[in-house]
């Protein structure tokens, strides 16, 4: 086994994407050991002192803050972890870029697109390295369907189909604002389900299917106002609750995109389907190990659906794992980005999705929110590469 270059690292937040991002920091090396970087992890910070003390023991960081501007000045920290509310992103990041620190942001990039902007402004000035934690890629099975675009298997893209299903915020009694419900403040979120669910979906089209030219949009908020906990008093609710939207892909496609969190029975219904002139493909979160391919090449008696259990050595990632047949989880796709973030530093490449990238899906969903609001159609001035 090689030497490894330890890689300190600072998370801001405690949440359910710290949890996330911090089970692999710690399961990374176990399960990729050729990698030249190790992390370590150096110190968490919360506001909260109690909460930070918890998270530090219970995860390992050596060291806890309550302020990040502490965090991210500190000489024994190499990368920034950003895993806070939406409208802290781009301070957060700004600060971290021009201390020289490399960072890993949650997604969606920022609390707005002038906010985004400013971002890779100072990224692309600083140099730094960066990455925007999109996970979804990382899943094996939408890696190989990813593969098995490129490979020119489907023929020329006619239709991509997306939706992104939840039902927890339907009950009028709950609050908005404060810790675990921000994603319903607008202050805070910047969009509901647009920002929230449908950029998975769209950062996962277009790294599919290349860049989404236009988009027409209907939202809908529900529940017009809730109690907010930082007042106790009710007030207006700005975020979409649901959206749908239309779009052209540069390719020619179409595209259809569906996310509301108010679809009873649905705890993440996350799925994709795209039709080619040859094939087609579609994958269901769901059931995450599995492709769905259809292959029109087929002899026509046994032409049908099969069902790609994504879990053989040569498919990609697997070859760290299990046997086949055994499955992995959600939790897999952060360690699959926390490698590929670490070989890229050793290859010098960029780990995708980049802060540019972000800005072309932030882009679409400021344009997607736009459209529904004028009831027209948004050009998306995405330049996709």
């Amino acid at each position: 086994m090689s030497e490894h270059k330890e890689i300190r690292i600072g998370l801001i937040g405690c949440g359910f994407m710290g949890r996330s991002h911090s089970n692999a920091y710690n399961r990374l090396s176990n399960f990729f050991p050729d990698l030249k970087f190790k992390p370590v992890l150096k110190a968490v910070c919360s506001r909260s002192l109690e909460k930070v003390k918890a998270f530090a023991e219970q995860w390992d960081y050596e060291n806890i803050e309550t302020d990040w501007r502490s965090i991210v000045n500190r000489n024994d920290i190499d990368a920034i972890d950003i895993c806070t509310p939406n409208d802290t992103h781009a301070e957060i990041a700004i600060a971290a870029a021009e201390a020289s620190k490399m960072i890993l942001c949650e997604k969606p990039l920022a609390h707005s697109i002038e906010e985004a902007e400013k971002m890779v402004e100072v990224i692309e000035k600083t140099g730094i390295k960066n990455t925007v934690w999109y996970n979804y890629r990382r899943i094996p099975a939408v890696t190989l369907a990813k593969n098995i675009i490129d490979s020119g298997k489907l023929g020329k893209i006619f239709h991509y189909r997306a939706n992104f299903l939840q039902d927890w915020t339907m009950s009028p009694d709950l609050p908005q604002g404060g810790e675990g419900l921000w994603r319903l403040d607008i202050d805070a979120a910047g969009s509901g389900v647009t920002g929230d669910l449908l950029a998975h979906c769209i950062d996962t089209a277009m790294w599919l299917n290349g860049g989404i030219k236009d988009v027409s949009a209907v939202t809908e908020t529900f529940i017009k106002e809730r109690v907010h906990q930082s007042s106790g008093k009710m007030q207006k609710v700005g975020i979409d609750d649901a959206c749908i939207f239309h779009c052209h892909f540069d390719n020619g496609s179409l595209g259809l995109f569906e996310s509301t969190r108010y679809a009873r029975g649905h705890k993440a219904l996350y799925t994709f389907e795209i039709n080619g002139e040859k094939a087609s493909i579609k994958w269901d979160l769901h059931d995450m190990n599995r492709l769905e391919f259809f292959d029109h090449g087929d002899d026509s008696i046994v032409r049908g659906w099969r069902s790609i259990l994504v879990t053989d050595a040569d498919q990609p990632f697997m070859d760290k794992w299990w046997v086949p047949g055994l499955i992995i989880g959600y939790e897999h796709s952060f360690i699959h980005q926390l490698a590929d973030f670490f070989t890229s530093l050793e290859t010098g490449e960029a780990c995708r999705p980049t802060f540019m990238d972000a800005l072309q899906t932030q882009k679409v969903c400021s344009e997607v929110i736009e459209s529904a609001k004028s009831r027209s159609w948004k050009n998306t001035n995405v330049d996709w590469n």
